[in-house]
């Protein structure tokens, strides 16, 4: 007998179907609109509230389809999305704060289904409609403040260990001190190499002077910190902005790719994302006169030059009390005494214990609060528009220290509530490690997303249509057996998609739609072989035995060439491109099996095991 599966390809064939179905199942429900409850700060999530939800629903009398609780969050089906925006809004104004309440979908996947881990295929942003935005890292700025915290780091050490010096100076990436006594050279030199790992230190005696040098391992490590600390920064930005499921990853060595969901308005997504703003602590320094330094340019060696809000100058010790960094938590308000906003921060152990030292020596002396912020603005010249970025730095506030404070405390001087809030989230969330700059911008209306949708599966249907009707004309009960087969792989195509939690997007679509002409490829090819056997006068058996077989090789060489390409548009391509090339790759894995192994199963099962005369080619 030939043309007879053994029985493990059989059940192997009747697995890989079953668990295609299964997976791709939860697709078939839809999605109910849902509101989103999530903790984020310092906020914990409390049991009891799924009672409070319930209650503040019922009491205004919207009707909802259950409340769940999945993990850290708490989710609120919803009938139709008029009542999901009333719900949103109820729940925003009620429920108290350090609450994220978002708009969201909610998968109406049966429980056994979701305890066998099949989900729904998520979709991208181009078919839920949102924004998207590639932000550049500007590693430079980063780097330089790195070199700004080595240089602070040598002052420091020099301070604490009583060596005198003329001058401490940075220039790039190198640090120099110039000593007052030689004696004191070789002593500064072990102590930088023995504190400061990231630098070399080289001697150079005859001028008294140190020089430490940021390694080039140090600054590498560097880049690669300030591009992940700002991935998680923007995410924490993202989570107190209150979006559901965004996408905030890396995209080569110095660029970050955030899509938001659901979300359209695109300025307050840019300021939130886009600033660097942070505050610093800072003394008042008292032994030299600011406006003399402002008109000289001649500013004491210990002390910063800064400006107020008002334009007037203020000198500030160099030493930073505390930092946005230091943040455990911050929420926006009023001062109780003058009603003016204000920004309520708790410090972490080290700053709250630097705090208490310098409000316990400095009892009576003025402090000041330095608001930092990188800005993008846009000016002319040469007639044409350019992005110009600066740095504000200015003072909001000086207050003299009244008391010992160490973690929790108020700072004022804020132009307005919504500033007041803003720093608030941008405390909570941490200060990013390099200025960002949005390089492409990307609006989806959700009408647009629905019209994708509709668009992208009237090209999958119709495209496996037209192939469905040629092959069942060209090759008959042949054809057919291609046909289930390709039917087959969409469901796989969808079942690995779904597994591996990957984002199904309008390129994803085309992937799909180029998987199916492509998963019948091979067919044409084992049937022309097929038909050519039986011309040079082989029985049906052995045609079907030697088509398959002698085709194999020319189709897994035309799909390994495809598969290489997909990895190269995957390796090199931006989002929408590796959408494209992820599809078409899990497509190519999946024909191969389904237009080989699959149709060679049905075909056995049809005419395997028994003698023929003719087949229906």
């Amino acid at each position: 007998m030939i043309n007879q599966y053994p029985a493990w390809k059989n059940i192997l064939v009747a697995i890989v179907v079953f668990l295609g179905v299964v997976y791709a199942l939860p697709n078939a429900f839809g999605e109910d609109p849902a509101v989103q409850v999530a903790a984020t700060g310092a906020t914990e999530f409390r049991a009891e509230l799924t009672d409070d939800v319930a209650a503040l629903l019922d009491r205004e009398g919207i009707d909802h389809r259950g409340i769940e609780v999945d993990g850290q969050r708490l989710l609120v089906r919803l009938a139709d999305e008029q009542t999901q925006q009333q719900a949103r809004d109820l729940l925003r104004a009620d429920l108290e704060r350090g609450l994220v309440v978002a708009l969201n979908q909610a998968p109406r996947t049966p429980r056994w289904l979701e305890a066998i881990g099949a989900r729904q295929v998520s979709l991208g942003l181009d078919l839920r409609g949102g924004v998207h935005f590639l932000m550049q890292v500007d590693m430079e700025a980063g780097i330089e403040r790195f070199a700004g915290d080595v240089e602070n780091t040598i002052r420091r050490l020099l301070r604490d260990e009583r060596l005198r010096y003329t001058s401490l100076e940075r220039r790039d990436d190198r640090v120099s001190v110039t000593l007052r006594s030689a004696e004191d050279v070789e002593q500064v030199a072990r102590l930088i190499r023995r504190n400061v790992e990231e630098v070399t230190v080289s001697v150079d005696e005859d001028a008294r002077t140190v020089h430490a040098r940021i390694t080039e391992e140090a600054i590498e490590e560097q880049r690669q910190a300030a591009l992940q600390q700002n991935i998680t920064t923007l995410r924490n930005r993202v989570n107190e902005l209150g979006v559901a499921e965004p996408i905030v990853q890396r995209q080569g060595t110095d660029r970050i790719v955030v899509q938001l969901p659901g979300v359209q308005d695109t300025a307050q997504a840019k300021e939130i994302l886009g600033s660097t703003a942070t505050v610093e602590w800072r003394l008042v320094y008292q032994d030299g006169d600011p406006y003399e330094a402002a008109e000289t340019g001649r500013v004491p060696i210990r002390a910063r030059l800064y400006e107020t809000r008002e334009g007037e100058p203020v000198l500030l010790r160099r030493e930073v009390i505390a930092s946005g960094e230091n943040l455990r938590n911050a929420r926006s308000g009023f001062d109780q005494e003058s009603g003016t906003p204000a920004v309520f921060v708790t410090l972490d152990s080290a700053g709250a214990r630097r705090m208490g030292q310098t409000t316990r020596e400095h009892l009576g002396r003025p402090m000041a609060v330095v608001y930092i912020d990188n800005r993008i603005d846009v000016e002319r010249r040469d007639g044409e528009l350019v992005e110009v970025e600066r740095t504000v730095e200015e003072v909001i506030n000086i207050a003299t220290i009244r008391g010992v404070f160490s973690s929790r405390f108020q700072t004022t001087g804020l132009a307005s509530p919504q500033e007041a809030s803003n720093l608030a989230l941008l405390l909570r969330a941490g200060a990013l490690a390099a200025p960002i700059r949005i390089i492409e911008e990307r609006t989806v209306g959700p009408s647009l997303g629905q019209e994708n949708i509709e668009q992208g599966f009237k090209a999958v249907v119709f495209g496996f249509l037209l192939v469905v009707v040629f092959m069942l004309f060209y090759y008959r009960l042949f054809g057919l057996a291609a046909n289930m087969a390709l039917f087959v792989n969409l469901f796989v195509i969808l079942s690995v998609l779904s597994m591996l939690g990957a984002n199904l997007t309008l390129p994803g679509i085309a992937g799909i739609v180029l998987t199916v002409g492509m998963a019948v490829d091979a067919n044409v090819l084992i049937f022309e072989r097929i038909r050519e056997e039986l011309r040079n006068g082989n029985s049906p058996q052995a045609a079907i035995h030697s088509g398959y077989a002698k085709a194999f090789s020319t189709i897994a060489d035309a799909n390994v060439t495809t598969l290489i390409a997909a990895v190269v548009l995957f390796s090199f391509g931006t989002g929408p491109i590796q959408g494209f090339a992820v599809t078409l790759s899990i497509g190519i894995a999946t024909s191969m099996f389904t237009a080989i192994m699959g149709t060679r199963a049905l075909i056995n099962l049809i005419y395997g095991g028994r003698r023929i005369d003719k087949l229906s080619l």
